[in-house]
């Protein structure tokens, strides 16, 4: 993969994946490959990739590396699923490897499709998303707490969103506060606008500034009016 890097490329991926000293992706490192050249490394590799070659690609110092296991280990997934295999050594796997998805788009293209979809099937897993929710100082960990519920979400179980989202209220980063957002606007797009016109009632006045514009995207105007002079913001 390192053939396949271009270095214009890389220096914008690092500018967009705040990797500056104290940013939250200070030093990854990225060789400057397209996301779509990498998802076309994972369709030729996701028939012959196992766990070893995956525990490889995440051990690599390059984002994008990282990036394609990440991706084969959800293929992996998903054949295990189709399989009818129990797919508990890989979630603890998964658990044990987070750190090494540090950055977004190693935890949003992956946690629901692995995670939440796991939670999804054995509902008596959702522990495993409280006990990353409560993480504390841990940021990766706690994002794959709430981006997981999107799974949950598409089915209409709201109850883990809400509550993660409810141990977030105070929680001091940007992308947590956009992650639980995102996630509480979901839950309105998908069947459950009562849930969060209730969520948002009870809320909205502590909810930090981010995550509440991200979950009142879609209101109607005057009910994003409404919200934001609840809220003071």
């Amino acid at each position: 993969m390192t053939q396949l890097g271009d270095e214009a490329q890389a220096r914008h991926l690092m500018r967009f994946f705040k990797t500056g000293k104290g940013e939250y992706g200070e030093g990854d490192r990225f060789l400057g490959i397209r996301v779509p050249v990498s998802r076309t490394i994972v369709r030729q590799w996701r028939d012959k990739a196992d766990m070893a070659v995956v525990q490889t690609l995440l051990g690599s110092c390059w984002h994008e590396v990282r990036f394609v296991g990440f991706l084969l280990l959800v293929e992996i997934y998903k054949k295990m699923v189709k399989a009818g295999d129990d797919t508990a050594s890989l979630i603890r796997f998964y658990l044990s490897v987070i750190d090494r998805g540090n950055n977004w788009d190693l935890v949003d293209l992956v946690a629901p499709k692995i995670l939440g979809d796991r939670v999804l099937r054995f509902p008596d897993d959702r522990k495993i998303l409280y006990d990353l929710a409560e993480r504390h100082g841990q940021l990766w960990h706690q994002r794959v707490a709430v981006v997981s519920t999107w799974t949950l979400i598409r089915e209409h179980r709201y109850d883990e969103a809400l509550n993660i989202c409810t141990l977030y209220l105070d929680h001091p980063h940007d992308l947590i506060h956009k992650a639980s957002g995102w996630m509480l606007r979901e839950i309105g797009k998908r069947g459950g606008m009562r849930h969060l016109m209730d969520f948002l009632d009870a809320h909205a006045h502590r909810m930090p500034r981010t995550m509440l514009r991200y979950a009142i995207e879609k209101l109607s105007a005057e009910q994003r009016q409404y919200y934001l002079h609840y809220s003071g913001t």
